[in-house]
């Protein structure tokens, strides 16, 4: 049988390998010049392919539970065994990130695009699709460039809008519409997020192990803990990025409260100060942190305490007690994230109830597909997106048909 994949990403390829493997002749269409693009701007560079903790508190959409069923028929265990028999090593790190053992995603993708070297794989790059049908059961695709596609089975791996850099589109979504589909909202996640900028711009570069709150109205809606970056418009890093989803659906009246000390409480700061207060009397405040965090975000707290050229010897209880503060509630009032062109993953997607998760078959459309970034399912920062898109790409290789068609469908976005 003849299958029709519309996307040369993470879940593309593997549904194309998985389909030919499966003995159907697959077509491959890809916008970018090259597939996987994408894949190589992940992990920093060097691609961080899965997580040994992959469960579902990490995924995220409207029903999350859907990504279940193909976490658990292509584990992370199978996953990484596909990539060896394709030749791949990797290295796992004490948090469970999977990264390859050259640690260059560069690796990655070429032993995918090796293993899409085969007689049931037809490739082609630079191929935008502009419009899909189906009559009776022959699906139709035709393209920017005036060419015409057709396939008894179509999968849709056309990715989400995070990354327009690197190939993220609206594609995807338009061409699901077309066949009756709808999505919900869309948001950037694992995103860098914008606060006022008085003092991140001035402390641009800085890194710093902290416990980071979302806060409204005085109440934590998400927290986190570990690496943070100051950037020129707000606050970036892998700590920011795996609660930005939080924020991008949050709302207005956000505020982005920073814990420079995450294992002492404010008392514990206070004291260390007070013991400090006798160390450095001659010292100017600035400087009273030096030692403990960076030096400039020192320096930054304790002028939002109000202190900068008086004697430490100076310093009140009361006065070392504001700058414990600060050093332990540092707050930020948010002003939003980025957008989706800094994003690495766009929140929301195509309905979940419009498919069957055990075969990633429409209920609308039988014949029709979809894997991947495409459907309303997100993962936490740390390997746990490419990990659905390996997943959900196997599954939909597999190109098992539904046996009961959707009840109703749903008012969405679209």
């Amino acid at each position: 049988m003849n299958v029709l994949i519309i996307g040369g990403g993470a879940s593309g390829m593997m549904a194309a390998l998985n389909a030919a493997q499966n003995g159907h002749c697959v077509t491959l269409l890809e916008r970018q010049a090259r597939v996987g693009r994408k894949l190589l701007s992940t992990g920093n560079g060097r691609c961080n392919l899965t997580n040994l903790n992959v469960s579902p508190a990490h995924y995220h959409g409207e029903a999350p539970s859907f990504a279940d069923y193909a976490l658990q028929y292509a584990d992370v265990a199978s996953t990484l065994r596909r990539f060896a028999d394709l030749g791949l090593l990797t290295v796992t790190e004490d948090s469970g990130r999977v990264y390859p053992y050259s640690n260059m995603a560069g690796s990655v993708l070429d032993v995918l695009r090796f293993a899409l070297e085969q007689p049931h794989i037809d490739l082609h790059t630079g191929v935008t699709v502009t419009r899909l049908r189906k009559k009776g059961e022959l699906f139709t695709a035709e393209t920017e460039g005036g060419e015409t596609f057709t396939a008894r089975r179509v999968i849709l791996a056309a990715g989400g809008a995070a990354g327009s850099k690197v190939g993220g589109v609206m594609d995807g979504y338009r061409l699901a519409k077309s066949l009756g589909h709808h999505r919900t909202a869309l948001y950037p996640s694992l995103v860098q997020l914008k606060t006022d900028p008085t003092y991140p711009r001035s402390l641009k570069g800085v890194k710093a192990d902290a416990r980071i709150r979302i806060l409204r109205g005085g109440e934590a809606i998400a927290e986190n803990r570990g690496e943070i970056l100051f950037t020129e418009y707000g606050v970036s890093g892998p700590a920011v990025f795996d609660i930005s989803r939080r924020v991008s659906t949050g709302g207005d009246g956000l505020v982005c409260e920073l814990n420079f000390f995450p294992d002492w409480d404010e008392r514990s700061v206070l004291h260390w100060l007070q013991q400090r207060r006798d160390t450095m009397a001659s010292r100017e405040a600035s400087a009273l942190l030096t030692g403990a965090i960076h030096t400039r975000l020192g320096q930054t707290v304790c002028k939002a305490a109000g202190f900068t050229h008086q004697r430490v010897s100076s310093l009140t209880d009361d006065d070392l007690r504001c700058v414990a503060h600060q050093a332990t509630c540092f707050t930020l009032p948010i002003t939003g994230t980025c957008g989706f062109d800094q994003a690495q993953v766009t929140a929301g997607g195509l309905r979940t109830d419009e498919f069957d998760p055990t075969t990633m078959e429409s209920r609308l459309v039988p014949g029709f597909y979809a894997c991947g970034e495409v459907l309303d399912i997100d993962g936490d920062c740390g390997g746990y997106n490419l990990q659905w898109a390996w997943s959900s790409g196997l599954l939909a290789g597999e190109l098992r048909q539904n046996t009961a068609p959707c009840a109703q469908m749903k008012d969405g976005a679209f």
